[in-house]
């Protein structure tokens, strides 16, 4: 039996076969508060006047900093961010039908933020060719949340490998165990997909199947965000409950269920 609307069940049929999805953000305004903010923490860090365009000043980023303070740059944004309490809500409303659609409507969200700033012509910031539930911590009942605070195209992008090629490259991933990963790369390039997101979408996508990102030879720069998402009763890996995941949506009953204690003597 299947109880969900047209709608919902093209996009899982979607979500399925292609392994991710590109919606428009579904509340832009808020997406334009964590762009503002982004901005605000990069100024102050670099010490720089308020830019009349927001989105511009990022793609420009690479002229202001260094790779050398590259990293402390990012980690300065990123707990700039988190340090906002509307933040973590205001990510979760950018695509907050999609999210419920996909994985369920009690969900718990990872607790800190994953920014990408990949300057042009930089290999410091390489994510290489990987799929997160291969090891023991990430749970394949995950999802990401992955969106873009400038267009991202080309190889300023992500690329994925759809399920049906990422399903018959994984049976032959360990004829390149002792040859790297680059290697394994190379195999599946002509498969992959590219993922084209302008500034105002989002992309959601299953951590199961391959993806990464290559050098960015673009004249601009890539900024994005990730945080991962997950049904609250579903089975965790090394990335607890408490620990890397917080509950953001969990229903009454399941509160009660939860707290819930059988009488003595009923069983005596």
């Amino acid at each position: 039996m299947n109880f969900l609307e047209k709608a919902e069940t093209d996009l899982s049929a979607t979500f399925i076969k292609s392994g991710y999805v590109i919606k428009p953000c579904e509340n832009p305004s808020e997406l334009d508060k964590i762009r503002n903010k982004t901005v605000d923490l990069a100024t102050k860090f670099l010490g720089v006047s308020t830019p009349a365009n927001g989105g511009e000043f990022l793609d420009k980023i690479a002229s202001l900093v260094p790779v050398e303070k590259l990293n402390s740059f990012r980690l300065h944004i990123i707990s700039g961010l988190m340090a906002e309490p509307w933040f973590r809500e205001a990510y979760f409303s950018c695509a907050r039908s999609l999210v419920e659609t996909i994985v369920g409507n009690e969900l718990v969200m990872q607790r800190n933020i994953g920014l990408s700033i990949q300057l042009p012509g930089d290999d410091s910031s390489l994510l290489p060719l990987h799929s997160d539930s291969w090891g023991s911590e990430c749970s394949p009942f995950e999802v990401v949340l992955w969106i873009p605070l400038v267009d991202c195209f080309g190889t300023k992008t992500m690329f994925i490998l759809p399920p049906d090629a990422d399903a018959k490259w994984r049976k032959k991933v360990h004829e390149f165990a002792d040859i790297g990963t680059e290697r394994l790369y190379q195999a599946i390039e002509p498969e992959i997909e590219w993922l084209e997101v302008p500034y105002g979408n989002v992309v959601l996508f299953t951590p199961t199947i391959m993806h990464g990102n290559r050098l960015n030879q673009e004249s601009t720069t890539r900024w994005s965000m990730n945080i991962r998402f997950k049904g609250l009763f579903t089975p965790y890996s090394d990335k607890r409950l408490g620990e890397y995941f917080a509950p953001i949506a969990v229903r009454p009953a399941s509160k009660i269920g939860m707290k819930f204690t059988m009488p003595g003597g009923f069983n005596e």
